[in-house]
């Protein structure tokens, strides 16, 4: 079932991707949300491409998306759809927008997409299956050590406006750092180019995906109190490559928020 769960993620995901760069660099319409969040038409159209396609290989299956809606969520199986993640950067022209796919069984991500268009890039990850990049193997690194690792933090705008103290420690904490935003960190992290990536405010379609990516690439994702975030999460995730630096990264940010 997996695997023709994979392939069926991977074709769905290259339909999205090819649909995403039809837009791009495109003068589109854009519209702001009650959360001031934009969206576009091509975010209410590459979501409304990949449902139909859903819909036409798993008819009764459960679709939760960004831009419409939910149908069956309650089904043991469920596909959850970010259509363009990182709107903002799509409208403005940068390459570093993705599209999310994920593949639920009883609650549990069992398969991730992460396609980043723009630079033909397609991160699959299956549980038991491991990792790849368009279809080559990829891990995570084996760093350890928090004060030797590569940081990414994704929204630091939104830290530092709601936590500074522990903004303050994060500007301080590992070997180098970069503030960044959407999914790509964490394509990044998969990979191994990455060691720690933090997110923040994020809503179910934005991390779901992500954790089948990174935990079959050999990494950890949780929320930031080391929790398993599901499918009703909202909030805060933290991403490692070893479960020793996990833990470290837990143990800062329960302290840096005292």
């Amino acid at each position: 079932m997996t695997t023709d769960i994979v392939k069926d993620c991977t074709e769905i995901s290259a339909l999205a991707s090819k649909a995403a760069l039809g837009f791009f660099r495109k003068q589109i319409g854009v519209e702001f949300k009650s959360d001031d969040s934009p969206v576009t038409h091509a975010d209410k159209s590459v979501e409304a491409l990949v449902r139909a396609e859903i819909a036409r290989r798993h008819p009764d299956h459960g679709i939760l998306g960004e831009e419409h809606g939910q149908e069956r969520t309650d089904h043991p199986d469920l596909w959850v759809v970010d259509p363009i993640d990182g709107t903002r950067s799509f409208i403005s022209g940068h390459p570093l927008f993705g599209f999310l796919l994920a593949y639920l069984h009883d609650g549990a991500p069992q398969v991730g997409v992460i396609a980043m268009p723009a630079l033909d890039e397609t991160y699959v990850g299956a549980s038991g299956q491991g990792a790849t990049l368009n279809g080559a193997p990829i891990r995570v690194s084996s760093q350890a050590m928090l004060d030797h690792a590569i940081i990414y933090i994704n929204e630091g705008d939104k830290i530092f406006a709601d936590h500074p103290d522990l903004f303050a420690v994060l500007m301080r904490t590992g070997k180098t750092r970069r503030l960044s935003y959407d999914c790509y960190p964490h394509a990044l992290l998969a990979s191994g180019h990455v060691d720690v990536v933090l997110d923040y405010d994020l809503k179910p379609y934005d991390f779901l995906a992500l954790r089948p990516v990174i935990e079959a690439a050999g990494g950890c994702l949780t929320d930031w109190q080391g929790n398993i975030p599901r499918a009703d999460y909202e909030g805060a995730i933290v991403a490692s490559a070893t479960p020793e630096l996990h833990d470290q990264m837990l143990t800062l940010l329960r302290g840096a928020r005292r």
